[in-house]
């Protein structure tokens, strides 16, 4: 399983909509995208696959941006990544009738433990990680 730095600008954009969750504030694409390093035109195109989704919803107009659609607690890191990439963990083997059946049963066990790993981290985790990490002090 490789991810492409697409799916990191993804979690990325995502993440920073979910620090602004709650207010009426929209965040511009330029704005996004100086935050976290991505090019506004690949933002773009991120996006709309994320709406595509129902993860973020885009304002129009001159003082138009994106929010999140949903709270952070109903947005997973494995949803915002199947929506970049589909499946997060395929193997030919699985669908391989010639392959052995415990090869493919292993396969599977694999898929099904990454897909579940991933949909039980949300974005509402992340931030609170994020707020524990800060309030931390040290002797």
């Amino acid at each position: 399983m490789k991810l492409s730095v697409k799916s990191d600008y993804a979690v990325r954009a995502v993440l920073s909509l979910a620090r602004r969750f709650g207010g009426d504030e929209v965040t511009r694409i330029e704005t996004l995208a100086t935050e976290n390093n991505i090019p506004p035109n690949y933002l773009v195109q991120i996006l709309i696959e994320l709406k595509s989704t129902g993860i973020v919803r885009s304002i129009r107009g001159k003082e138009g941006g994106y929010q999140l659609d949903r709270p952070p607690a109903k947005i997973t890191f494995g949803e915002v990544l199947r929506t970049i990439h589909g499946p997060l963990f395929d193997s030919p083997a699985i669908g391989d009738e010639k392959c052995p059946t415990e090869l493919r049963e292993a396969w599977k066990r694999l898929s099904e433990t990454v897909e579940r790993e991933a949909d039980a981290v949300t974005f509402q985790q992340l931030l609170d990680a994020g707020a524990d990490r800060t309030r931390m002090f040290y002797i």
